[in-house]
């Protein structure tokens, strides 16, 4: 069933010289295309790798992604060159990356798809855990598993994470309304579980991934987190208060699938939808809230060529990255010779 879907999904070649995408309220995205030129593209030669997301490190102008194949994590610098740094063997795949720059680590979330070299026992979509690593040596600190703290013997993926300034994490689940915490030592709890987070119903990729709930978790200013599910619509999380819940109004939803945040300096939000079921390109949005991220505005800003784009990130100078990571390959269990890293215009 995954093989079939996937081929299908990627049997129609994309003509990437003209394309156009007519976003919400008939906004158009796609003549960036013509300028692309001027922005710069990393293609990295790290074969198999098959990155979902990736991070940032302006301290040594270096990118982190994870990969869903092996369970690692790579650092990229911005010529294309790969290194591995985390390598921990009881990994099963690697899908959200977040680097805490005060504790010089990076967090990760460990899933399973079923297109790893390694499997969990228990199987496909039983994996939910967060790991913390030493962003030099790439050494485990601690492994936290949330099937054990999550209401309910149900299916898992968590698909990223966010950390506060005092350490602590906070992962969201396409596969269960439940958002984690882990404390800075790597101690598991429920935030909240709640309606607004539950998956939208034929969302997903069929014998793969049903019905996508929260896909993507930013931490803005005041104390919030901003969540985004895969339908395109936001929920706002007071850490706090978080039983006072409530969906962002939007003026226009965010395109299926979302799929990763970026927080800009000035608190908006920078967010990729994949073209992953649609097959078009993917799509680069600008989320400008109120001051309190009651109701936001959303425009396109760009595209990307390819449409299974699933990552965005800072880069260097200050600018946006989205990454390609060759997911539909994965899916089809196909060889990869790598991804790319492309900077997009995000106003």
């Amino acid at each position: 069933m995954r093989a079939v879907f996937v081929a299908a999904l990627v049997a129609t070649p994309l003509s990437l010289g003209s394309v156009a995408y007519a976003g919400p309220a008939g906004q158009l995205a796609g003549n960036h295309q013509a300028s692309r030129c001027a922005l710069t593209t990393i293609a990295v030669a790290a074969p198999e790798v098959f990155p979902h997301s990736a991070d940032y490190d302006p301290r040594t102008g270096t990118f982190l992604v994870g990969s869903l194949k092996k369970g690692t994590v790579t650092v990229v610098d911005r010529n294309g060159s790969a290194r591995t740094l985390v390598d921990d063997p009881t990994l099963v795949s690697v899908q959200g990356v977040r680097i805490d720059r005060v504790r010089n680590r990076v967090l990760i979330t460990d899933v399973d798809l079923g297109t790893a070299d390694t499997t969990s026992t228990a199987g496909p979509l039983k994996v939910a855990g967060v790991g913390s690593y030493d962003l030099r040596t790439g050494q485990r600190q601690w492994y936290a598993d949330l099937t054990a703290v999550a209401p309910g013997n149900t299916s898992h993926l968590a698909a990223d994470v966010a950390v506060d300034s005092d350490g602590t994490a906070y992962v969201v689940d396409t596969q269960s309304p439940t958002l984690f915490r882990v404390s800075r030592t790597g101690r598991p709890s429920v935030l909240l579980t709640s309606p607004l987070l539950t998956g939208t119903p034929g969302l997903g990729v069929p014998g793969v991934l049903p019905d996508i709930a929260a896909s993507s978790v930013a931490l803005v200013p005041g104390g919030l987190l901003i969540v985004a599910k895969g339908d395109g619509t936001l929920v706002r999380v007071p850490i706090r208060h978080p039983d006072q819940v409530s969906a962002v109004a939007l003026d226009t939803s965010l395109v299926p699938l979302a799929a990763s945040l970026r927080v800009l300096p000035d608190g908006s939000i920078a967010a990729v939808s994949s073209g992953l079921l649609t097959r078009k390109p993917a799509v680069v949005q600008r989320v400008r809230p109120d001051l309190s991220w009651r109701s936001a505005k959303v425009t396109v800003t760009d595209t990307v060529p390819d449409p299974i784009t699933s990552g965005i990130t800072a880069g260097p100078y200050g600018a946006t990255y989205t990454l390609s990571g060759g997911l539909a390959d994965l899916l089809q269990h196909k060889p990869n010779a790598g991804f790319t890293l492309r900077q997009v215009r995000v106003s």
